[in-house]
């Protein structure tokens, strides 16, 4: 079974950045002048990054310091999003209240004095000119995984996965920088793109986990057209290496086109590492190449991704870093 990639998807995503970048109203962040807190606050986004996001704080060590502190601030900016909304032992009404807070303390001009992390992201916001309606789509994105657990087709997926990830590659971008001869407004579309690849990446992995959470976030139309049910996606089932015959058969049809898509998505989104500053590629292409790794783990183990967690080592990553470096010198 095979389904026709229409990539319809791009302008509408295209649109939502360029509207981003011209806000009708500016949200910019006071100064803050106590610097004491300040390094307070960004160690403290160092600490979630480092306990967080292993192959994103990996990458981020690949940047100068000043620019490497900030890329942590929205990293933890975007993890405290993640976890008010991935509390399972909260109700569902507890977590929206909990995420609108942080949505207006993270936007606010001038943040709480006792929120570290609100106080770095503020800093950053600042000193990048960030727009924050980047963050604002960023939490509506966040948000759709409190009362939204099918997506209906890949385009339905795209939009969710522009507001989770792509809004991040945006605002990175507006961190590091373009490289001399490109503007940002060309680099949109490209890191739009880098966004969805690292997404999907994300979701083909925790196909089980997230099933088990209630999310199916594989695209309903397409687990139709390959005649994959629930049934398939739970331990025992196709997915897991536990099913037979047909079904089995499908599932690895149906895997095959979605990390055939996955890999297309970052070749279409490569020649953004090009635009961004040149500080700064070296740690856009390996976040970009360690998270294409986990395809091949995927596909090393016949496509389970119910029983176990596709991954890449530690080591795994470090020996591809030479490689990495060459391809982008």
């Amino acid at each position: 079974m095979a389904i026709t990639y229409t990539p319809d998807w791009e302008g509408h995503l295209l649109a939502m950045a360029q509207e981003a970048l011209h806000p009708a109203v500016l949200r910019t962040p006071v100064p803050i002048n106590d610097e004491i807190k300040l390094q307070r606050a960004y160690t403290e986004c160092a600490a979630i990054i480092a306990a967080h996001g292993k192959t994103f704080n990996l990458a981020t060590r690949l940047l100068p310091p000043t620019t490497r502190r900030a890329i942590r601030a929205l990293y933890a900016f975007c993890r405290v999003a993640d976890n008010i909304v991935d509390s399972p032992d909260e109700a569902v009404e507890v977590r929206a209240t909990r995420l609108a807070a942080w949505r207006e303390e993270s936007v606010t001009a001038s943040p709480p004095p006792h929120d570290l992390v609100a106080l770095a992201w503020a800093d950053t916001r600042r000193h990048y000119d960030i727009p924050y309606t980047y963050c604002e789509q960023l939490i509506d994105g966040v948000a759709r995984d409190l009362h939204q657990q099918r997506y209906a087709s890949f385009a339905d997926l795209a939009t969710y996965a522009y507001g989770v990830a792509s809004t991040v590659g945006l605002m990175m971008l507006r961190i590091i920088g373009t490289a001399p001869g490109y503007t940002e407004e060309q680099a949109l579309p490209y890191t739009i793109k880098m966004g969805l690849a690292l997404q999907i990446t994300n979701i083909l992995r925790d196909v089980g986990e997230d099933r088990r959470a209630g999310r199916v976030y594989l695209p309903a139309n397409e687990l139709q057209a390959w005649g994959i049910g629930d049934q398939d996606l739970v331990v025992g089932g196709a997915s897991a290496g536990g099913g037979s015959g047909p079904t089995k058969g499908r599932w690895h049809d149906f895997m095959r086109f979605q990390v055939a898509r996955n890999r297309a998505l970052y070749r279409e989104a490569w020649p953004c590492i090009k635009m961004f500053a040149q500080d700064g590629r070296f740690c856009v292409a390996a976040m970009c190449a360690l998270y294409q790794a986990i395809l091949d783990d995927i596909e090393s183990h016949n496509y389970d991704v119910i029983n176990r967690r596709a991954h890449v080592s530690t080591w795994g990553k470090l020996r591809r870093l030479p490689g990495i470096w060459w391809q982008n010198r």
